[in-house]
């Protein structure tokens, strides 16, 4: 700039002010193009004009007045001096370079066309301008040149080209034509072309807006749907949120394209839709699935493939849902694509899920610390998973985990646990009450007073009869007697709360069968409704009773039903429900006559309950499980007195464990309690369904077994003799725990159950005083304590 302001000429200052005041208003119009990074101006028309009609001094004194123009013009923020001094030298010396390329003596001297030079010119200009910018800010920011360079500057040349093409025509017309008064005529025209090219930017940044708008507010619809599958299983609490973090960001290391990261935001939020299929208690379910509950579990890809279709995503969002739990080797579902068949998508999508599956809680098992669950993907790489999405999530999933952690909100919870007065009994599937009066038959108060006074008789002999017995089934078949005759109906049953099933303890008239095989989860179905709520229902829908619903091979006959939560002490206990064929055949009084006694009914149960539970462990030794003494006299003269119908034979074998004293004296009487249970439970695995296996007492049990002859009874004997000594190594590392058995049989022993017992007794202490005796020959006191591990 100084060396031109020194060496200054100008052979005509009215054309020179002309060019400087066209460049200078032109240095205003800044335009941005879709698809290139830098902005461009049309003042570098007028430089490069300037390079054909303009003197070297005239042109860089432009090119510097342009700039300058440039760094403050409709600027937000006042450049700094450094930036002003860089742009100003970086554009003298672009300058400088192009006036040596288009005068070059050597282009001269061939007589090249000047276009031609031109356009060489042109290019030596754009490599000048633009290579510096990359350079610094390279060095600022520790980048690489080459790419920015690429992505930022390279696609803006051919528009250098074209302003070099129309500067050169322009110049045609001055030579030849009007003069270099040509060149002001491009003012307007530029402007005219500005104006009308920012008019069209702006209607396209205005469709734009637009569209991201829409795009937004479908990006919040899959969100708010994604919301509402995950109220639906709440295990899956921020699930949907952290894959979509981990996705997204593996996505850009990925080099995924708009497109594809599109389809992989909203498939992260929506691969899981399919779910809405599967019933929720295999969803739910904490433990491992069945063959059968797996088989349906697998239908979930298809189902949101088939589901997300309907929505007709502008970017392939179905491939990516129906392939998620594709594996990379092909043994994956539902169609087993391997390697590259598996849309990149999903193969991300299936490694972020396993992650942060293993890495919190579920209802089938706690969470895995990140870093061990990290180590179960990388075992699985090559084989489940791609090698390279696992290889890009082994080297951030900590730095992914921090982000997920940052980013987490709460998402608006659903109200799912508002309860509502309005509309109280469920609208879906149940048939509404229909209008009582209008349908029965008018009644004179002599039959009012009659069926009051029948009432108040049926209600009394009721709550009687159900405090005079502790048994359930007497209970529950009294009842239905008495009901019966206040309460017509066809069927009968009375739903026992088992945790959170309804079992049907007791069912009786028509689809007695039917109601017997029904087993309701608390909640589902006509009854379980009312037992979850604790609210009766009239002239509900028996076809919604869960277990037959929509199933075309169980069919009920029933139209109308009634139902009551039955409430002991501790809540409710089961649930009544009478069923008839006709619609709309129960009435607000039958209602009220259940209501009345179904708290008695409540704790009819409940004692008689409590009282099976009793009855059942006065014959059940609580440490095994096993029948008592008890229950094994009962059932050996049981035993004997169908051998004797029949001629059978019969065996007894007695049982006492061998060292049983030194173990609880070692390791205590929890240790021995174990032995104890260990034992039963390989006992009972060791018998035929229909043998029969007691605890007599302490370390003693005794087997009957119907149909053993006595050739027959030492291969038993080895077999559980095998039971035993096994159960001592897994436990104990040794073979000192063993049995002593005595048989006996029936007739030769015996033929009654003390005989039997007592034969079977005295040659087992035979047995036992035989192998202390050898064992006492072989070993010394306290050795074996010291091999017990």
């Amino acid at each position: 700039m100084v060396r031109a302001a020194m060496s200054w000429e100008s052979p005509d200052l009215v054309k020179f002010g002309g060019f400087l005041l066209l460049a200078f208003c032109s240095a205003g119009m800044r335009f941005s193009i879709p698809g290139l990074v830098a902005a461009l101006s049309p003042a570098f028309l007028f430089v490069l004009c300037g390079v054909i009609d303009l003197t070297v001094p005239e042109n860089i004194v432009l090119g510097t007045v342009v700039t300058l123009a440039q760094c403050f013009w409709d600027r937000a923020r006042r450049p700094r001096l450094a930036q002003i001094v860089f742009n100003v030298t970086n554009t003298v010396l672009a300058i400088e370079a192009t006036e040596l390329a288009y005068h070059a003596a050597w282009l001269a001297t061939h007589q090249v066309d000047p276009a031609i030079r031109l356009a060489l010119a042109t290019t030596v200009y754009f490599l000048a301008n633009t290579v510096p910018v990359v350079v610094v800010i390279a060095l600022a920011e520790d980048n690489q040149i080459l790419r920015p360079w690429f992505a930022w500057f390279l696609p803006s040349f051919p528009y250098y080209l074209g302003g070099a093409a129309v500067a050169q025509i322009a110049s045609v017309l001055a030579n030849r034509f009007i003069g270099w008064q040509t060149v002001l005529l491009m003012g307007p025209v530029i402007y005219l072309i500005y104006r009308s090219y920012r008019l069209y930017l702006e209607r396209l940044e205005q469709e734009k807006r637009y569209a991201e708008d829409v795009s937004s507010l479908h990006l919040r619809t899959i969100e708010a749907l994604a919301l509402a599958i995950e109220a639906k299983d709440h295990t899956t609490h921020d699930h949907l949120r952290r894959v979509q973090v981990y996705a997204m960001e593996m996505a850009n290391d990925l080099n995924l394209t708009d497109r594809e990261k599109d389809a992989l935001r909203a498939a992260a939020l929506l691969h899981d839709i399919g779910k809405l299929a599967v019933p929720e208690h295999i969803i739910s379910k904490p433990g491992r699935l069945s063959a059968e509950e797996f088989e349906k579990m697998k239908i979930h890809p298809l189902v949101g493939a088939e589901i997300l279709e309907r929505v007709q995503f502008p970017y392939p969002v179905v491939p990516i849902v129906r392939a998620h739990h594709e594996k990379w080797n092909g043994t994956g579902y539902p169609f087993g694509l391997a390697g590259e068949e598996i849309p990149i998508g999903a193969r991300i999508l299936s490694v972020v899920d396993c992650l942060d599956a293993l890495a919190t809680d579920r209802q089938y098992r706690r969470a895995l610390p990140l870093d061990d669950a990290m180590q179960v993907v990388i075992r699985d790489s090559g084989s489940a998973f791609d090698p390279k999405v696992v290889e890009v999530l082994k080297k951030r999933y900590v730095e992914l985990e921090a982000m997920a952690q940052a980013r987490r909100a709460e998402p608006g919870k659903l109200s799912t646990q508002v309860k509502v007065a309005q509309g109280v009994a469920p609208a879906a599937g149940f048939e509404k009450s229909g209008p009582q009066q209008s349908r029965e038959a008018p009644v004179d108060f002599l039959t009012s007073i009659a069926s009051a006074r029948q009432e108040v008789q049926a209600l009394f002999e009721i709550s009687q009869d159900l405090g005079n017995s502790l048994s359930l089934d007497e209970t529950l078949s009294v009842l239905a007697v008495r009901l019966g005759r206040i309460i017509p109906y066809h069927a009968l049953a009375i739903w026992v709360r088992r945790e959170n099933v309804l079992i049907p303890d007791y069912v009786t008239g028509e689809d007695s069968r039917l109601f017997s095989s029904l087993e309701i989860p608390l909640g589902q179905g006509l009854s379980g409704w009312v037992a979850e709520n604790r609210k009766p229902i009239l002239n509900g829908n028996p076809s919604v009773e869960s277990g037959y619903l929509n199933d075309p091979n169980r069919f009920s006959t029933m139209s109308s039903a009634v139902a009551v939560p039955l409430e002991g002490m501790n809540g409710v206990v089961g649930v009544l429900s009478l069923y008839q064929f006709e619609r709309d055949a129960f009435t607000k009084d039958h209602v009220r006559i259940m209501l009345a006694i179904s708290s008695k009914i409540g704790l009819s149960i409940e004692n008689a309950l409590k009282f099976r539970q009793v009855e059942s462990s006065a014959t059940t030794d609580y440490l095994t499980s096993l029948p008592n003494a008890r229950s094994l006299f009962l059932q050996l003269d049981a035993e004997l007195s169908r051998r004797r119908r029949t001629g059978e034979a019969l065996a007894v074998l007695v049982l006492d464990l061998d060292g049983f004293k030194l173990i609880n004296d070692r390791f205590g009487h929890l240790e021995g309690n174990r032995v104890l249970r260990a034992v039963a439970s390989g006992l009972r695995g060791a018998c035929r369904e229909y043998d029969y296996v007691a605890r007599m007492g302490g370390d003693e049990f005794v087997v009957i077994l119907p149909g053993v002859k006595a050739n027959d009874i030492e291969g038993k004997m080895a077999q559980f003799r095998a039971v035993v000594t096994s159960i001592g190594r897994e436990m104990f590392g040794n073979d000192r725990l063993t049995v002593s058995i005595g048989a006996a049989h029936c007739p030769a022993s015996g033929t009654d159950a003390e005989q039997l017992l007592s034969e079977a007794d005295r040659r087992m202490y035979k047995e036992k005083h035989l192998q202390e005796h050898a064992r006492s020959a072989f070993t010394t006191p306290g050795v074996w304590s010291t091999t017990v591990q």
